[in-house]
């Protein structure tokens, strides 16, 4: 064989490699939205077929983004998109309302491949907030910007804006009413704030939606987002525009979408750590997410649940609360759906 035919057959041998391993490497997505006091009582057949179709919906769009060959960051953002046009979950058109009787929201989203990573907080005009967190990891210097500056660099990449009262919901706000009833009864000065609102059922403390996913060449990817806690005052950021608490994707690990009382996320840095341990310790994602989200974090009052994907394609999807709105779907697994436990 002359040395040109060698070389040929090296680069053909080459390609076939590539090939093979892109047809072994699974495709996966699981998304959720949003755990917490989810109760088959309170749902009619109609109202629990509607989720259903929702969540299936949002998780077979970001599967079709793979399945074409697409990326995971691509897949991430399609899923969330449609959970965020949806009044059914708390991102988006189904933010719930600070006390004040607006909308703040917040997203982030992360890169596997090279942990990069975007966020926004406390933005009001933003119509898909996972949108902008996706444009400042692409196409600004930071990783987080919040508020009115947030909404400046929107409209320079040409993120699309609403008017506020996109997001009025009248369940969200009969939420708000009640909430706010309930804070009255408990408060009796500005000092009372932290006491009456601990007092607050579960109900009005979560909700979000987030999506985390694998590509066809092995790069894993997280978002999340959400309108926040019922009538949060005072600016409250929760854990799912902070990398690490909310967010998390490692391609070295896992990626990891956070949901329930944000401030347990935080303070226990609840993605990235169930990433470490699947990273440094070699657990199984399974294990991984049942030592966090039933550990120390659980036991001091931290209630909710996360979605975990690895570069293999498998999924975990633990909760410690009544239910959590959740689907999933791979190359090696039938479409789920679930909302109660």
């Amino acid at each position: 064989m002359n040395k040109k035919s060698l070389v040929g057959l090296i680069l053909a041998m080459a390609s076939a490699s590539v090939v093979a391993k892109q047809a072994a490497q699974p495709i996966a997505i699981a998304i959720h939205g949003g755990a917490g006091t989810i109760e088959k009582s309170r749902f009619t057949p109609e109202k629990e077929q509607a989720y259903r179709a929702k969540l299936k919906e949002a998780v077979e769009a970001g599967y079709k983004v793979l399945e074409s060959g697409g990326d995971s960051l691509d897949a991430v953002t399609t899923a969330i998109n449609i959970l965020e046009d949806s009044p059914f979950f708390n991102a988006g058109k189904g933010a719930v309302y600070t006390y004040e009787a607006n909308h703040e929201l917040d997203a982030s989203i992360m890169d596997g491949r090279n942990r990069q990573a975007g966020a926004v907080a406390g933005v009001r005009h933003i119509k898909n907030p996972i949108n902008l967190a996706r444009e400042v990891m692409d196409n600004s210097v930071h990783v987080m910007l919040s508020g009115q500056g947030a909404e400046e660099f929107a409209k320079k990449q040409g993120v699309e804006l609403v008017e506020s009262d996109y997001f009025n919901t009248p369940d969200r706000y009969k939420s708000l009413l009640r909430a706010k009833e309930k804070l009255k009864q408990k408060e009796s000065g500005t000092k009372d704030y932290q006491a009456a609102h601990q007092s607050l059922p579960l109900e009005f403390k979560v909700g979000t939606v987030g999506a985390v996913a694998v590509d066809k060449n092995g790069n894993l990817a997280a978002g999340t987002s959400t309108g926040g806690m019922t009538a949060k005052r005072f600016g409250r950021v929760g854990d799912s525009p902070i990398i690490g608490a909310g967010t998390f994707a490692d391609n070295q690990s896992c990626a990891v979408s956070a949901t329930g009382h944000g401030e347990y996320f935080i303070r226990y840095n609840v993605a990235a750590d169930i990433c470490a341990r699947v990273e440094y310790q070699n657990k199984s994602i399974e294990q991984a997410g049942k030592e966090v989200i039933f550990g120390p974090m659980y036991e001091s009052g931290g209630t909710g649940g996360v979605i975990i994907v690895d570069s293999d394609g498998n999924i975990s999807m633990p909760f410690n609360t009544k239910g959590m709105y959740r689907a999933s779907k791979s190359s090696i697994a039938p479409t789920f759906v679930g909302i109660f436990k």
